[in-house]
């Protein structure tokens, strides 16, 4: 007999974390749909949400492990493939030490649950301090200024979008991202309630995006100068007297040296720069300070510029002047449910470590990922022999992907944990698969640290797995076998014994919440689940909301959560500080000296020559999330995305007319694509999305390489960072155009 079961889960494909409700009958997918009874997004959904079926089926999907056999992929067991990394691997690290082995982590890493609990034991097995993540070609610049002002680098204040009444939003789409380092389903309901209750958006972006069309004023801006209108901002605060930190006061440090550096940039000084006129800048400082509850916030049009952490920075500077930091419709802490409390004692600081070539500064645990390929080219000691990727493809995804492309060519060894077959994994040796997102289960440990409400949802897996081992064993097995214990060590046992210490330890603590009590019993507790599950039970135990295993009946446990399938809601944010700063000073640090350097660098800038010719800037698509969501019909299909946006002026000037094809140059690369022409666009500006370029040998993505697109890293440079967060410039690129 047929049986029909609705299951609720949350999606994990983007940062949004909307709950899904999936029809299942007789064991497949009949239908996905917005969950409407969800208590963060209602029912909302986007294009991608519904198509996780599809990406289950797609027969391009690794189902079980590969490995390279005469130049062929060959589909073998997990037992052997896994005796083929220790082969691979265990030799380079014995020979040459833990750093000849680097290791990429890719985006998708922070939309499972394997990802952040599982990858730092193995990067600790292996030794390495040749670590790179997708962060570099992303936010690195607001976990360094958030990390110098407040402690700690995961300390991000988020816009309380629900309940301000003016938000300025700079470098960012979320009607198509559906919002980034901001965590909030349906951005274009929370827009629409803003609107409706008297508040305004402004949105300052050099492409008038959806997001900008929406918004009740959008400013056209010269890519790159982000930096410096918010700078203006600053110097109008402060010269017209508008600041005011109420609740801040006492909690600052720095103001007099802010307010120092930011004279030299008057709105008159940088509009020429900016494309934004003087008194429009002088009006959006005089409303952001006169809204009862207004908010300034940025994103990845703001990171991957020269300087990213100056504009970041700026963003919480200009939220501290009007006292908008850590008050309800301004900037706000969120606290999530498996959070720990702040460890002071322990303020932030970068260059623990160099990049052996290029002497890049440690940020964060890992090296820029601009510099991965020198790494790998360059002989000597301590040499890039091998890499680790976990659910990434920094070919397409880093600056001068043709470059590294040849890099890893050049390997002794790769070993890809990922399911798809695609331009960096087809180096690998050994391509390890982890289950699709319907057959795991799943809490977002990244995104409810940064969600505009307290929320907490957790999905049972929807579908069985078919020969997939789960991504905790594999990450598991491959740190036994980077420690040496061997191919065929338990990786269950190995996880049991990591948890019974992590308990030992917090029971040994005073200041523990469960400081004194029977580990026998708390592992009692745990042991009815397993991997990252019988983790996250513990940190939502022991968190804010917790039940202290039994202290207190109505607190959080993952059996609570299980109960919800719709989620609990915890309330809108509460204000954090001072507990929440760690910093040295236990203040907020308003001019950290390397930020402050930086801005210095910066207002240096103002007494060159400003450059002309046209400034490349990327954009996403809402049916695309980087590289890898291209291989499914279901989003692929329709007009061409991979196009070149160009003003009509710039066409006339560069003889080029719709639907031609033109190369986009510049000493880096080039690359060639159709124009479409619009004022969509302002002048001297030109658009490439991001994450394409399909079309090379030895992949296995056959929806995509009919749809290849252009890789318009191809046109970044390796040569040049964002100084403080080595941030790779993926933004206001020059390039030319002709027609082809």
């Amino acid at each position: 007999m047929s049986q029909t079961t609705a299951t609720f889960r949350t999606c994990p494909l983007c940062e949004a974390t909307c709950g899904l409700e999936v029809t299942v009958r007789d064991g497949a997918v009949t239908r996905i749909r917005g969950d409407r009874d969800d208590v963060f997004s209602h029912g909302f959904i986007c294009p991608k949400g519904s198509t996780l079926r599809q990406l289950h089926d797609d027969p391009d999907r690794l189902r079980a492990p590969v490995i390279r056999r005469g130049g062929d992929w060959e589909e073998v067991s997990w037992e052997e493939a896994f005796q083929m990394v220790e082969a691979g691997l265990r030799p380079i690290i014995e020979q040459h030490g833990g750093d000849a082995v680097a290791a990429y982590l890719g985006n998708p890493n922070v939309h499972t649950m394997a990802g952040p609990l599982y990858v730092k034991p193995l990067l600790k097995a292996i030794g390495t301090k040749n670590i790179f993540s997708a962060s570099t070609v992303d936010q690195m610049p607001k976990h360094v200024s958030s990390g110098l002002m407040f402690g700690h680098p995961d300390s991000i204040p988020v816009p309380d979008v629900d309940r301000t009444d003016y938000l300025l939003m700079l470098g960012a789409n979320p009607f198509v991202s559906n919002g980034s380092l901001a965590t909030a389903p349906d951005w274009p309901g929370r827009v629409e309630a803003l609107q409706e209750r008297g508040g305004k958006l402004v949105v300052v972006d050099p492409i008038r995006t959806r997001t900008a069309q929406a918004a009740d004023e959008h400013l056209f801006i010269r890519p790159g100068t982000d930096a410096l209108l918010l700078f203006a901002i600053v110097a109008v605060l402060f010269e017209e007297e508008l600041t005011a930190t109420r609740h801040l006061a006492d909690m600052i440090v720095g103001l007099a040296e802010v307010e120092d550096l930011a004279a030299r940039f008057a709105p008159e000084v940088v509009a020429d720069r900016c494309g934004v006129p003087a008194e429009t800048i002088r009006r959006i400082g005089r409303e952001l300070a006169a809204a009862p509850t207004g908010v300034a916030y940025g994103r990845v049009g703001t990171h991957t510029v020269e300087f990213g952490t100056v504009a970041s920075w700026l963003v919480d500077v200009i939220n501290v002047l009007i006292g908008a930091l850590d008050a309800p419709g301004g900037a706000m802490f969120p606290l999530a449910a498996h959070s720990r409390p702040p460890r002071s004692g322990r303020p932030f600081r970068t260059g623990r470590w160099q990049s052996r070539v290029k002497g890049y500064p440690e940020v964060r645990g890992e090296l820029p990922v601009v510099t991965l390929a020198d790494e790998i080219e360059t002989p000597g000691e301590g040499q890039v022999r091998a890499l680790v990727t976990v659910a990434g493809n920094p070919v397409l995804s880093t600056p001068d992907g043709a470059r590294l492309d040849g890099a890893l060519a050049s390997l002794e060894f790769m070993v890809g944990v990922d399911f798809y077959i695609n331009e960096t994994t087809r180096h690998a040796d050994v391509i390890l698969p982890p289950p699709p997102p319907l057959s795991r289960g799943h809490y977002d440990f990244a995104f409810y640290t940064l969600s505009v409400r307290n929320v907490a949802n957790y999905s049972l897996p929807t579908l069985g797995r078919n020969g997939e081992m789960d991504e905790w064993e594999i990450l598991t097995r491959l740190a036994l076998i980077a420690s040496g214990q061997g191919a065929d060590a338990d990786p269950a046992v190995a996880d049991g014994w990591s948890v019974a210490m992590t308990v030992n330890q917090a029971v040994a603590d005073p200041n523990s919440p469960i400081s004194g009590r029977d580990p026998e019993e708390i592992l009692g507790h745990l042991n009815q689940y397993q991997g990252p599950t019988r983790i996250l039970d513990y940190l939502l135990r022991t968190g804010p909301y917790g039940d202290r295993f039994g202290d207190d009946p109505d607190g959080l446990s993952v059996a609570r959560l299980i109960e919800h399938p719709h989620g609990i809601d915890f309330g809108p944010l509460q204000p954090r500080l001072p507990d929440l700063l760690t910093t040295a000073s236990g203040k907020i640090e308003l001019a950290p000296p390397p930020i402050m350097e930086d801005a210095a660098r910066l207002a240096d800038t103002l007494a060159a020559s400003p450059g002309g010719g046209l400034l490349l800037v990327g954009r996403r698509h809402l049916r695309s999330n980087n590289s890898w969501m291209h291989n499914l019909e279901i989003l692929a299909k329709g007009k061409e995305r991979c196009t070149v946006l160009m003003h009509p002026d710039d066409a006339i000037t560069a003889g080029v007319g719709e639907g031609d094809q033109v190369r986009v140059s510049n000493p880096t690369g080039t690359v060639t694509a159709t124009v479409t022409i619009t004022d969509d666009i302002m002048p001297g500006v030109v658009s490439l999305p991001h994450g394409w370029g399909h079309d090379m040998a030895g992949t296995r993505l056959t929806v995509a390489a009919r749809r290849p697109g252009v890789n318009s890293n191809l046109l970044a440079s390796t040569l040049v960072t964002d100084a403080p967060s080595g941030n790779a410039i993926l933004n206001a690129i020059p390039v030319t155009v002709s027609k082809d």
